[in-house]
């Protein structure tokens, strides 16, 4: 087998693992939109409160304390990442105030990425054992960023003790803790745990078709624009931090991966749970999840 049969077969077997891990995410969220169409009733505002404090929580909290990391790519890995999260929000934030976008609703999914339920999979997959422990120290750092200023960015600013009392950033930091200490909990503990954050990736995704089943065409057209300016001002800042970091191949790729990630579900469940223009951000994250079926294959094929 020559090297361009081996470099397309690589690239069929990418689309179809995209496509694996994206369908559930259309199939979910098409149970909630049947849900609604149907006419029976769905309590959002239950339903995000209990994800929001405590499914999501421990599932974040039991994902970073199981990973395993060499010590020595935290902190190359970590500032190129931070560099690059770093570019995004400047340009995110230059892109909504051009826009003339409402702040609280745009910025924090723009910036934000599905970095665990689509990242790490892809990266895993792309690059193995050693792309799956970058991709978990970039998903770490973009945990951390989202649910502290995020979550402030979502709720309007105010005091930071709103942020401080979020369930989710006190998830973020211990697990964090717990990985860099390499600290585990008893056994019964962690089970409990991982059982109670399974329960987040199918409540948000069905909560997620609710909100689609309620959006209109205009803010289609305007999820289609904000997302693919996304996907370029990510891909774009990525590669020049991974390379001003003199980052080897496969961080690089890793980094690109995951900060050009479409918008997590998490976003949707923020914007609902601080009053922000939920719709807008359901409509987000369906349009960028599946432009991120086109994108992400090219820019890997191509990383590659």
């Amino acid at each position: 087998m020559n090297l361009t049969s081996l470099s397309r077969k690589q690239s069929v077997n990418l689309l179809l693992t995209v496509l694996e891990i994206v369908a559930p995410v259309f199939l979910l969220a098409a149970v909630g939109f049947a849900w609604v169409k149907m006419g029976f009733d769905y309590r959002i505002e239950f339903v995000t409160r209990l994800a929001m404090t405590l499914s999501v929580p421990c599932l974040i909290f039991v994902s970073l304390m199981q990973t395993e990391i060499e010590p020595d790519a935290l902190t190359t890995v970590s500032l190129a990442a931070i560099a690059a999260y770093g570019l995004v929000t400047i340009g995110c934030y230059l892109f909504v105030l051009i826009g003339r976008l409402d702040v609280r609703t745009f910025l924090a999914p723009l910036i934000m990425g599905n970095t665990g339920n689509l990242g790490l999979p892809l990266a895993l997959f792309a690059f193995g054992d050693e792309g799956l422990g970058y991709a978990v120290v970039i998903f770490a750092i973009m945990a951390i960023y989202s649910f502290t200023a995020g979550v402030w960015l979502v709720s309007g600013g105010g005091s930071l003790m709103k942020v401080v009392k979020e369930p989710l950033v006190g998830a973020t930091i211990l697990g964090a803790l717990f990985l860099w200490q390499d600290w585990k909990t008893p056994r019964f503990l962690t089970n409990s745990l991982d059982l109670i954050g399974q329960m987040a990736i199918p409540m948000m995704l069905i909560t997620l078709g609710v909100a689609v089943a309620r959006l209109k065409t205009q803010g289609v057209v305007r999820a289609i624009v904000l997302s693919v300016a996304k996907a370029l001002l990510c891909i774009a800042s990525a590669a020049a931090a991974g390379i001003w970091m003199e980052l080897t191949s496969v961080a690089l790729a890793v980094l690109v991966l995951q900060v050009s990630t479409p918008v997590a579900v998490t976003s949707y469940l923020l914007a609902a749970k601080y009053e922000a223009d939920a719709d807008a951000v359901a409509g987000l994250v369906v349009v960028s999840t599946l432009l991120s079926v086109v994108y992400i294959p090219l820019t890997l094929a191509f990383l590659i």
